[in-house]
């Protein structure tokens, strides 16, 4: 059973990370779309 719980929390931990990684990705990206936005303009 503590097996499990620790294997639980670990595949938590890399869940979570891995979103905050995706979203900080996508604000990079956002950002980069809009300066070749505003270069455009």
């Amino acid at each position: 059973m503590r097996r499990i719980f620790t294997l639980a929390m670990v595949a938590g931990a890399l869940i979570v990370s891995a979103c905050n990684t995706v979203e900080g990705a996508g604000k990079d990206v956002q950002s980069a779309g809009e300066a070749v936005e505003d270069v455009a303009k």
